[in-house]
């Protein structure tokens, strides 16, 4: 059967956020020359070539931004761009940015969006030169992600333009924090809410990823959505499955992925954790942060180790040899409000690997009710420091639960996540409403 042919908006196959990878792990199998993406220049870094390496690339015919920001905007070229091993962006160019990336998105945004103009300073078109590329490429389908309102409002103008089936994708319940601060801060969640909501009326197919997410949102918004989380490849994952579980004399409890809002206070908490039981137990257990950044309360504790990270390729052995994996969620209500229906992506990889994991996490989210009704980790819901070196005392101590969090972690995510079963389904979601007249 021929596949449809896929536009998608917003998200490129990269390897550095949740929603590119988990959208690389759905497409894993999809022809090459019938998927494109169309999105801005900034996230096409550390491409998943092997998915798909044809890119439109929104520049100053389409991001615009209004006077006087537009005096600070770079001018990006439009148009298609076709990357090849050798030319596919890496994390270096984008460490060239780093520090004016970080006083943009901490200090320069926070502001213009205290303000009330934050949300009005730009907005992406579709320019001639992007609908006579849409036009030759001839798509079946949209499949689109969003988390902006510019990126909302420019799914709406592409699908009035293209008439084809849109299916929309929810990684994150970013309509509950995107306009948290400020005076104006009623104004524009009440517009943007609106403006969502006209997406999602628009929209053929809804997916969420997790089932929480697709319950809250029936209530919310009066929508079904479909579940569909990140697949694995498990011939990929059991290259390196962990087998044993005996600890060395210097165990180590690995965290891999992003530090920042949502994930910080818990990853420092747990630092403080592993100092006390390494002092009662007289042990070395190391926390090993595998991250792009060091965090700068690292030094306040003897057990923090820092590692960059690893290309994607070797996640499977940096995850079984470490001795525990721990998934990490902040208890603030802002955090919580951001991550309460979220499954990371990370979550099956963590499962499939064979090392028993750590959760510390409220109690309300959705990984939380995930783990414990499946009962494939060592959870902690509780913001409390002597909860938390309870759990790495009985873990350490007690290899009989290791295994069998370990083993029925691995269980859960052979039956529930493999990438076979899971790229079928989603296969035939797009098949059934594609659009093949062209």
């Amino acid at each position: 059967m021929s596949l449809p042919r896929v536009l998608i908006l917003g998200q490129p196959f990269n390897n550095n956020f949740g929603g590119g990878i988990t959208q690389a792990n759905l497409f894993g199998t999809w022809d090459k020359d019938k998927i494109a993406v169309v999105c801005t220049s900034h996230m096409l870094d550390n491409l998943n070539l092997s998915i798909c390496d044809t890119y439109y690339q929104l520049g100053k015919d389409e991001n615009k931004w209004y006077f006087p920001f537009n005096l600070i905007q770079r001018k990006v070229v439009s148009g298609e761009v076709k990357f090849t091993e050798n030319n596919n962006p890496s994390t270096s160019v984008i460490s060239r940015e780093k520090l004016r990336t970080r006083v943009i998105n901490d200090y320069f945004y926070p502001f213009l969006e205290y303000i009330g103009v934050f949300h009005g300073i730009s907005k992406i078109t579709t320019s001639a030169k992007l609908c006579k590329w849409v036009d030759d490429y001839k798509p079946d389908v949209i499949y689109a992600q969003a988390s902006t309102r510019e990126t909302i409002l420019f799914c709406l103008q592409m699908q009035a333009y293209i008439k084809k089936p849109v299916i929309f994708h929810m990684m994150d319940d970013w309509p509950s924090t995107i306009s948290q601060k400020g005076p104006f801060k009623k104004f524009w969640h009440k517009k943007i809410d609106g403006e969502f909501r006209k997406l999602l009326n628009s929209a053929t197919i809804l997916l969420s990823i997790s089932d929480g997410m697709a319950q809250e949102y029936k209530m919310r918004y009066g929508k079904d959505f479909i579940t569909f989380h990140n697949p694995i490849e498990l011939k990929f994952w059991k290259s390196h499955q962990r087998k044993t579980y005996e600890l060395s004399s210097t165990p180590t409890i690995l965290y891999a992925g992003r530090i920042g809002t949502g994930i910080q206070t818990s990853l420092e908490f747990m630092a403080q954790a592993i100092d006390k039981v390494n002092a009662a137990l007289n042990m070395a257990i190391q926390f090993v942060l595998q991250t792009a950044d060091k965090p700068a309360w690292m030094a306040n504790y003897k057990c923090v180790q820092h590692k960059a990270l690893v290309p994607y390729n070797d996640l499977p052995e940096a995850f079984a040899k470490a001795d525990f994996l721990f998934l990490p969620y902040d208890f603030s209500e802002e955090s919580i409000r951001f991550i309460k229906y979220s499954m990371p992506t990370k979550a099956p990889e963590y499962m499939v690997s064979g090392t028993p994991i750590i959760i510390f996490a409220p109690a309300e989210t959705a990984l939380v009710k995930h783990a414990i009704s499946g009962k494939w980790a060592k959870v902690v819901t509780e913001n409390d420091i002597d909860k938390l070196c309870g759990a790495v005392k009985e873990l350490v101590l007690n290899e009989t639960e290791r295994i069998q969090i370990a083993q029925t972690a691995i269980k859960i995510a052979e039956e529930k996540f493999s990438a076979d079963t899971v790229r079928s389904q989603f296969r035939n979601v797009i098949d059934s409403v594609a659009d093949k007249s062209n």
